[in-house]
């Protein structure tokens, strides 16, 4: 990260402090409903303008990911009066609930872990450091190979982002976190990968935000139920496009949108299908395969052409090749002050 965008990330992180302070006095003095959320007003409409503060591509997609999608969602329920956030809760505790792409455990669910083990990320960091060494050669590769890649570094990448911003949570506020991710690659359908494995914290807004309200005005039933999944992949298809802006500073192409309209129509078909017992069903391991097969082809078809033909995909590769050099040279300088320590002791 450039040094104007260290000074732009104290920057935001005073505003980001500074407006949920503001949030939590008004939620403390305001009644849930439209007077609490005409009060939320000015925050909700900064928040999603604070991302532009950050030159590189990481920092303002992921704090687009932090701000302008996870906090003003979560900030839109605490208007009424529902979520994870609680104007009873000590500043910095609300501060990164608000902020920060986690939730405190359910103490009622065996959750398996609360993250990523050493251990795993590790592994991880690894095997991405790996890919990105590969980029070096991406004019000579299968245009399909390459975005296989690229699906494994999007995998990684989140996957690492999300256990560090939990790990650091945990590790100054003490709380027992939920995994973000659950082994999205065992996936037996599209429901149980966009539901229960992959990136959690996306469900865990939309659901409450989205998916209920949906189901209760259309009605129970299955109709209610279609309603609200559907639309929930809309929002969802909607708020992806906003974070291809961030990364691109191009104009929505509607391509995300599509594809998880796509997704949730496929995501109905299966609920449609499940609910009756006696149709036949694949094997788990074959399941699985076309789960994952269905995402990545649609994925290439819609997901990664907003992000590749503008050439952001091209900036995320510079700018990841330069962190796995900095990485591996502060690595490097660690390894020969600690030899050269030893080396004086002896």
């Amino acid at each position: 990260m450039a040094g104007g965008d260290l000074r732009s990330l104290v920057a935001v992180a005073a505003a980001v402090s500074a407006a949920m302070w503001y949030v939590r006095l008004a939620a403390r003095r305001v009644r849930p409903g439209l007077p609490r959320l005409a009060a939320f007003v000015p925050v909700l409409a900064v928040l999603p303008v604070l991302p532009f503060a950050f030159r590189a591509v990481h920092p303002r997609a992921i704090s687009g990911f932090f701000l302008a999608w996870l906090a003003e969602f979560k900030l839109l329920l605490l208007a009424s009066g529902q979520g994870p956030l609680d104007p009873s809760l000590p500043l910095p505790a609300f501060v990164a609930i608000a902020t920060f792409p986690v939730r405190q455990r359910d103490p009622t669910k065996n959750a398996a872990g609360s993250g990523l083990g050493l251990v795993t990320s590790a592994v991880m960091a690894a095997l991405l450091a790996a890919i990105v060494s590969l980029y070096r050669h991406k004019e000579r590769m299968n245009p399909y190979f390459l975005l296989v890649l690229y699906s494994l570094h999007v995998y990684l990448a989140l996957e690492l982002v999300l256990a560090c911003a939990a790990a650091a949570v945990r590790a100054v506020m003490g709380m027992d976190l939920e995994p973000q991710f659950d082994r999205p690659y065992l996936s037996a359908h599209l429901r149980d990968f966009w539901g229960r494995r992959w990136n959690l914290s996306v469900p865990a807004v939309l659901r409450p935000c989205v998916s209920r309200p949906v189901r209760a005005r259309v009605g129970g039933g299955a109709a209610g139920v279609a309603a609200g999944v559907l639309a929930a992949f809309l929002v969802s298809g909607v708020m992806h496009e906003l974070m291809f802006y961030y990364m691109t500073l191009r104009p929505p192409t509607g391509e995300a949108t599509v594809f998880f309209a796509l997704h949730g129509v496929c995501a109905v078909a299966e609920g449609w299908w499940a609910a009756h017992k006696g149709w036949p069903r694949p094997p788990r391991p074959v399941a699985t395969a076309l789960t994952l097969a269905l995402v990545m082809a649609t994925g290439f078809w819609l997901f990664f052409p907003p992000i590749t033909r503008p050439g952001a995909d091209k900036v995320v590769i510079a700018e990841s090749e330069a962190v796995v050099a900095f990485l591996r040279d502060a690595g490097s300088w660690a390894a020969a002050s600690v030899r050269s320590a030893l080396t004086g002791r002896s």
